[in-house]
Order: structure tokens, then C-alpha cells, then sequence
């Protein structure tokens, strides 16, 4: 009688641990799809001295929120490749030390709001959000709050001392060799990522916490025009971002179970507020203050959302695929 119940607790854990592992690779292949074309792209436009360019194009707006053209490259460092990139960029033009902690933090808000664009913007594609008004959101939203830090910065003075220098990183190697080992492993990081999130998240069902944690974030989704559904994809991209949550958000997106309309709100404050705990710390390595790139992104990204929420409700049906779709 025992061998049988023990073969058939092995049979069960078996016929888990298989879909379990599917739908590792499911998600991570999702993931790979967008990436894999994305970055061999984005790393020609490296090698081609484009980003410079593109850098140089956008240094008179730079001055509108208070902050020297050389920062241009920054941003647009950040923009086309990743938090990363803008980092090193930022050091290799001397700027740390040399800006203000109010510039430092309102770059670094610059940088959170808008980076990693080819890969993150095609990842919101995916989930119905059309690119447009991604880009148009991320950009547009990253120099409005520009503005309004370097207006209040201004006007009372506040964070004016020179920034401190918390990190000085190595200057990396550009050869397409270190680039490729780079990627590869950033794709098994994501792998073990995904399988250990997915893992947890079907241990927290089966123990019954998932349903705290979505009693504990319905009231927030419900006051931003959110359905409840959509609790796991806040979770990722809240936690992991948009990069190594992506698989993970297309697939929540395409499971048919929430409304395109929530995935649109959704996906609209994920894309100005995503991975919280690292890029926020990564940044304030920077010499960023804190006020800026957590509390006014996070209060910005609130009151966008609410707005957005209200704007939804008077689109037609016609007028919504400009803006969302349910995904394929």
C-alpha cells in the first residue's frame, strides 16, 4: 500500500516538475524571441557610433531641465541600451562630482523613465500597448518630470551641493567576443530568474499567500482603474522590471484572463515605474537623491495613471486599438 502511494507521489510530483519546467521555457522563450534581434541591433548602432550622434541631436533639450548638453549622451546611452550603458557613460565623461546632486537626481530620473527603449517597448507591443504611445509616454513623461524636479529644485534651492562619488565602475570591454559572453550570460541569469519566480509563484498559490497579496493590492489597482487580474503582472514588473519580466508580463497579457483595457493601465505604470529596488539603487550609486528617483517617480507615475484610467473610460471602441489591443 505505501509503494503505491509513494508511486504515486512520484508520478505527481513528476507531471509537476514537467510543467513546471515547460512553462520555464515557454516564458524564457517568449523572452529570447524579442531580445536576441533587438540587442544584435542596438550593439550595430553601438559599434556605428549612432548613439553619439543621437547624443549630440538631443543636447539643446537637456538645457530645459537644468541639465548640461553632455548629458544628452547619458540619456540617450540609457534610451538605446540600458541603465548600465548610461552609467558608464556617465563616468566616462567625468560627471561624477562635477553635477549637482539636484542634476544627478533629476538625470537619474531621466534615465529610469526612459531606458532600455528597443527591448522594453517591444516587450509592452507584445502585451496589446502600442508602441507609439509607449515611446510617447516614457519620453514625454521622463522630461515633464524633468521639468517639474528642476523647477521645484530651483525655486527653493534644495540638493544644490556637488554630488557625491559613491561608485567609480571599470571601463568595460567593447569587443563583439566580451559583448556576446555578456549577453549570454545575461540570458541564462533571466532563465534561472524566470524559473525561480514562477517556482515561487506556485508555491505561494498552492500555500494560499497569492491571495493575500492580491486582497493586499486590489484596493490600489481598483483606485487606479485596475482590475484585480492583473495583480501578477504589477507583481513582475514591479519587482523584476520589464527586461527579465518580460515573458512573464506577455504571457499574463495573453492568458485571455484580464482585459485589454487593465493591461493597457497596467503596462502604462510599469512603464514609468518597473523594477523598484534595482534600478532605484543603481541610480542613487550615482549620487541621486532618493526624493527624486523613488518617491516623485512613484507619485508621478500614480497621478499619470489616474488620468490615463480616466482617458480610457471615454474611448470608443474604435479609438482604444490606437492605444491598446488585446494581444496576439
Amino acid at each position: 500500500m505505501e509503494n503505491k502511494r509513494d508511486l504515486f507521489s512520484f508520478s505527481a510530483l513528476k507531471v509537476v516538475t514537467i510543467n513546471w519546467l515547460s512553462e520555464v521555457w515557454m516564458i524564457f522563450w517568449i523572452l529570447v524571441k524579442i531580445m536576441i534581434p533587438i540587442l544584435l541591433v542596438v550593439r550595430v548602432i553601438e559599434v556605428l557610433g549612432w548613439i553619439q550622434q543621437l547624443g549630440e541631436l538631443i543636447e539643446p533639450v537637456m538645457g530645459i531641465v537644468g541639465l548640461p548638453g553632455e548629458t544628452g549622451l547619458v540619456w540617450m546611452a540609457s534610451m538605446v541600451g540600458n541603465i548600465y550603458a548610461g552609467m558608464a557613460v556617465f563616468y566616462q565623461l567625468g560627471l561624477a562630482g562635477e553635477l549637482t546632486v539636484a542634476q544627478v537626481s533629476i538625470l537619474g530620473t531621466l534615465i529610469l523613465l526612459a531606458h532600455g527603449l528597443p527591448v522594453e517597448v517591444i516587450i509592452a507591443r507584445a502585451t496589446g500597448v502600442s508602441v507609439w504611445f509607449t515611446l510617447l509616454l516614457r519620453v514625454g513623461g521622463a522630461l515633464l518630470l524633468g521639468v517639474l524636479l528642476h523647477l521645484t529644485y530651483s525655486s527653493f534651492d534644495l540638493l544644490q551641493m556637488p554630488s557625491p562619488i559613491l561608485w567609480q565602475p571599470e571601463i568595460a570591454s567593447t569587443t563583439w567576443f566580451d559583448w556576446l559572453v555578456t549577453q549570454a550570460q545575461t540570458l541564462v541569469i533571466a532563465f534561472f530568474i524566470i524559473a525561480g519566480l514562477t517556482l515561487l509563484i506556485r508555491i505561494l498559490r498552492f500555500i494560499g499567500v497569492e491571495k493575500v497579496i492580491h486582497a493586499l493590492l486590489s484596493p490600489v489597482l481598483r483606485a487606479l482603474g485596475i482590475g484585480v487580474k492583473a495583480v501578477n503582472i504589477m507583481i513582475v514588473g514591479l519587482t523584476l522590471g520589464l527586461s527579465f519580466g518580460g515573458g512573464l508580463l506577455i504571457k499574463e497579457a495573453r492568458s485571455g484572463q484580464i482585459e485589454p483595457k487593465d493591461i493597457f493601465l497596467t503596462m502604462a505604470f510599469l512603464s514609468l515605474s518597473h523594477s523598484l529596488i534595482e534600478d532605484t539603487l543603481l541610480i542613487m550609486l550615482l549620487g541621486a537623491d532618493v526624493s527624486a528617483v523613488l518617491w516623485a517617480r512613484l507619485a508621478f507615475t500614480l497621478l499619470v495613471a489616474v488620468l490615463l484610467a480616466r482617458f480610457a473610460n471615454y474611448l470608443s471602441e474604435s479609438k482604444q486599438r490606437w492605444f491598446y489591443r488585446a494581444p496576439n
